[in-house]
């Protein structure tokens, strides 16, 4: 009789720990990314770019950043606290709007600690990164005699379109606060 009570009350129990809240394994490593191109710094130094001088029939369009995923460090770095530190790299985007190449950058106090050794994962987040970046390349615009637009920029008006490579300075500031990687980009 003993018996007879006790399975029914057995199938009851496990049947309460069927519908019980399930378990879940939560990342808390989440990685949060903006943006922003660093202003060029005079002439000296890895971001020195030779100057080119606009004729009068000529405009500048900008290149424009339309797909840039986001750094991410991931298990690569294992430390689970870092000071915000800053990794600086000039970026080549070639005639066709991808980017050729990423040097590293040291020649502003704000950008030396992304060269150290222990950075070293930072900084390869930061190159895969912009590897996989693509632009509406840069271009210099050439106007008709007597129709240069007010806004030399808008090559709508243009006769001719020529694409051409820049390069572009970029600093990623990465930070670890309870083993949580954050990044801003400027």
């Amino acid at each position: 009789m003993k018996l007879a009570l006790m399975v029914p009350a057995a199938a009851l129990l496990l049947a309460g720990c069927a519908t019980g809240p399930q378990l879940t394994t939560v990342d808390t490593r989440a990685e949060n990314v903006g943006h922003q191109r660093l202003p060029a710094k005079g002439e000296e130094g890895a971001g020195a770019v030779q100057t080119y001088e606009m004729q009068p029939g000529e405009g500048y369009r900008m290149p424009q950043l339309y797909a840039a995923p986001d750094p991410v460090v991931g298990a690569r770095d294992p430390r689970t606290a870092l000071a915000p530190t800053t990794v600086c790299l000039q970026v080549v985007v070639n005639a066709e709007g991808t980017v050729e190449r990423s040097v590293p950058l040291s020649d502003r106090a704000e950008c030396r600690a992304g060269i150290a050794t222990e950075n070293a994962p930072l900084l390869a987040a930061a190159q895969e990164a912009v590897a996989q970046w693509r632009y509406t390349p840069a271009a210099i615009c050439h106007f008709a005699a007597g129709s240069v637009p007010d806004n030399r920029g808008d090559c709508t008006a243009a006769v001719r379109i020529e694409p051409v490579a820049v390069s572009l300075l970029y600093a990623f500031t990465f930070e670890i606060v309870h083993g949580q990687h954050t990044v801003k980009t400027r």
